[in-house]
């Protein structure tokens, strides 16, 4: 269908969807048509670089996508659609966010992932529901201290930036779970450190054989193969090389061979040389058919809480093995300085039988040059992202769950960072109640 031509003829008449992407270098101003109904607007994969004065009339508009165009500016017309909630500019040219374009009360997601921003104004810290901020990509060498005040913040992305140190006071947020720091100046040192410091195998690209397509992230993309004369089963991630919402592919690519082997853990086993396109990758083990994704990832409804399955039910004791395996998994990262960033229960692969795998280093960082103080909080932001995962495995258990679990769960949700449990002892406390 010709959504532009359908549009134009008056046929969309009460839609609270559009997604135009057709080249457009101008506004279509018969959008204006549906001002009563419509709630979601994407114009990504256009050649826009302004939006009308005037955008505000759309007064039902909740959702406005605008990435892959050309805009050099953030838009101050948006600051006056006051029921957004949220707001994606990735893939442009912004250089400057002017404070108006931020007047948004309703805010909860903001992206700006691969722009060219320097600064933010203080304005962001008025944006008080925010809870996804993406920024990944950009110029941004500090962020503003008003910031703090949005204290629903739960997801961060600063990955691929100019930070040459964390701002303290992020260490502190009540809410923040999923922070990726990853490519900037401060733990650049860390991730060249962290490769050199393992002998991890190389694999001649002549010699894996690609099959069928298992997976795409924003990174990469993952395919079933066959390594050597042998045929051994493996899987191979092939990145894109791109800047993603998580940042830099190399920083995946690092923190993927610094975390080494663990049982619960989806690694890497050895990097890939020789692609004929330069393209980077690595082989990691296949894991068994009888392994699915626990969830599917956040709506733009949910925003940050995963989704899952309609029919997503267990016994207490397959969420209690999930859990133990997963703080396992956690330890073993937080015990040799990563950070994973991305703890969510879509990048954990599970079976009744088998318990929980954890992959997906996208938003990965490393510690190794942070102070030891910075690397327990940091640690302990985290905690929060596994208190969350313990939410909706008890949530959808079908027995009683353990009080233990419940327990745990409520000590890694407090706003207190500092009192949060360390993986250590979460992973304890799991162990013996699954041992009983």
């Amino acid at each position: 269908m010709d959504t532009l031509a359908e549009l134009r003829a008056g046929r969309l008449a009460g839609a609270k969807r559009i997604d135009l992407s057709c080249g457009l270098t101008e506004f279509p101003r018969e959008i204006f048509d549906l001002a009563d109904s419509l709630e979601v607007l994407n114009l990504s994969g256009n050649a826009l670089d302004t939006l009308p004065g005037d955008l505000d009339r759309l007064h039902r508009l909740r959702v406005l996508f605008c990435s892959d165009n050309r805009f050099t500016r953030l838009p101050e017309s948006i600051g006056r659609c006051q029921h957004l909630e949220m707001v994606g500019f990735k893939a442009n040219r912004i250089a400057a966010v002017p404070a108006a374009a931020l007047q948004l009360p309703s805010l909860r997601w903001l992206i700006l992932t691969d722009n060219q921003v320097e600064t933010l104004p203080d304005a962001v810290g008025q944006c008080t529901r925010m809870q996804k901020l993406m920024l990944a990509g950009n110029r941004l060498s500090a962020l503003p201290e008003s910031l703090a005040a949005c204290s629903q913040l739960e997801l961060l992305r600063i990955s691929a930036n100019r930070f040459e140190a964390l701002p303290r006071w992020l260490l502190s947020m009540p809410r923040l779970s999923w922070l990726a720091g990853a490519g900037n100046p401060f733990d650049a040192k860390a991730e060249d450190a962290a490769i050199a410091a393992q002998s991890v195998p190389h694999v001649d690209w002549g010699d894996l054989a690609l099959g069928e397509k298992l997976g795409e992230g924003a990174s990469g993309v993952i395919y079933r193969a066959t390594l050597g004369p042998a045929a051994q089963p493996v899987a191979v991630k092939l990145f894109k090389g791109a800047v993603t919402s998580d940042g830099w592919p190399h920083s995946e690519m690092a923190a993927s061979i610094a975390a080494g082997a663990h049982p619960t853990l989806i690694a890497a086993q050895s990097r890939i040389d020789g692609h004929p396109e330069g393209v980077e990758g690595l082989v990691m083990s296949l894991v068994d058919s009888s392994f699915h994704t626990l969830a599917g990832p956040p709506s733009l409804a949910s925003c940050t809480r995963d989704i899952y399955a309609a029919d997503a039910q267990w016994p207490s004791g397959v969420a209690l093995r999930i859990a133990r395996d997963i703080a396992s998994a956690m330890q073993h990262l937080h015990a040799r300085g990563i950070l994973h960033g991305d703890l969510y229960a879509h990048n954990i692969l599970w079976s009744a039988q088998g318990g929980g795998l954890l992959g997906d280093f996208g938003a990965a960082w490393m510690t190794g040059a942070l102070e030891a103080a910075q690397t327990a909080a940091l640690q302990r932001l985290e905690m929060r992202a596994f208190g969350c995962l313990l939410e909706e495995l008890l949530s959808r258990c079908s027995d009683a769950p353990p009080e233990a679990m419940a327990a745990l769960k409520d000590r890694c949700m407090q706003s207190d960072v500092a009192a949060r449990p360390s993986f250590a002892e979460a992973a304890l406390v799991l162990r013996r109640e699954f041992s009983q």
